[in-house]
């Protein structure tokens, strides 16, 4: 029995739908051991408000954020996953039919570059990325909505051999200029490397790592724990209140290149929005996260 365009739809709704009314369970756990190391009074009440909005929002089914975003998809397909769907259409009429039924209503965030004009569809919407994974016998389909904390302070920037020293130099100015912008404490994803979209496409799928997770690469890791330490020691805080707590995790890849070497940063908010659902030839549908 093969994967269909029905099966496709169908998650590409749910996924969408979870991601607004549930903070993943890593999340809520690292908001929780933040709350109890944290110093300053006001970040941990911050931290502590945060933890019970996603709690309401759960037990309620209701929306963590307003701020729905866009959706973005990460699809992952297994090399002996059975096929019978067109991916880009299923996806497009999921989101379709979620916007038309979803309680409550979604907002116009969809925005034409050129015009300005908000609705809910456009070109290129959603936004889908895919890869291929050998030898799995099925298909991976993550959502993590992109709204204005989660996307606007991204950054990107080229530099010619570089040293370690000026990496990490460029990724803690970025996360100055964010400030309080992203509504911390937030997730960086980090790209090294690569080409100019490959390095973005990196430190976008980072941000997807679950936190607590340890880098395989020794020299990565011990870049995300001296920059998690740099970032939190800004002060910024939960939502700018000051503190302690400002990044909940630094997540660093990378990819070999040319002489020049792009660095790309990029953010999850608080809510870290990410869903995962796995699908199966068999017909089943397994919601991983």
């Amino acid at each position: 029995m093969p994967i269909t365009d029905a099966m496709v739809r169908q998650t590409a709704e749910d996924l969408y739908s979870w991601a607004l009314r549930k903070v993943p369970d890593d999340t809520k756990a690292a908001l929780a051991r933040a709350m109890e190391k944290e110093t300053k009074e006001a970040a941990k009440q911050t931290l502590k408000l945060q933890l019970r909005s996603a709690e309401l929002a759960e037990q309620r089914d209701k929306f963590v954020c307003s701020d729905s975003g866009v959706p973005v998809y990460f699809v992952k397909i297994g090399s002996a996953a059975p096929l019978q769907c067109d991916f880009k259409t299923a996806i497009r009429q999921g989101y379709e039919h979620l916007v038309e039924t979803i309680d409550p209503p979604i907002l116009k965030h969809v925005t034409n570059p050129l015009t300005l004009e908000r609705g809910y569809h456009g070109k290129d919407m959603p936004i889908v990325s895919y890869d291929f994974e050998s030898g799995l016998d099925y298909v991976e389909m993550t959502c993590s909505p992109k709204a204005l904390g989660s996307g606007r302070w991204a950054a990107l920037e080229l530099f010619t051999f570089p040293s370690l020293e000026e990496i990490e130099t460029y990724i803690l100015d970025v996360a100055i200029k964010a400030g309080a912008q992203h509504c911390p404490p937030v997730i960086m994803g980090v790209g090294i490397g690569g080409t100019f979209d490959h390095c973005a496409s990196l430190a976008k799928k980072q941000t997807l790592r679950p936190l607590g997770t340890t880098n395989p690469e020794p020299t990565l890791a011990a870049m995300e724990e001296r920059l998690t330490r740099a970032v939190n020691k800004l002060g910024v805080g939960p939502m700018g209140t000051g503190g302690d707590t400002t990044v909940l995790g630094v997540h660093i890849d990378y990819a070999s290149g040319h002489g020049f070497t792009p660095v790309a940063v990029c953010f999850n908010c608080w809510i870290n929005r990410r869903t995962r659902a796995r699908l199966y030839g068999d017909g089943r549908i397994e919601r991983m996260e």
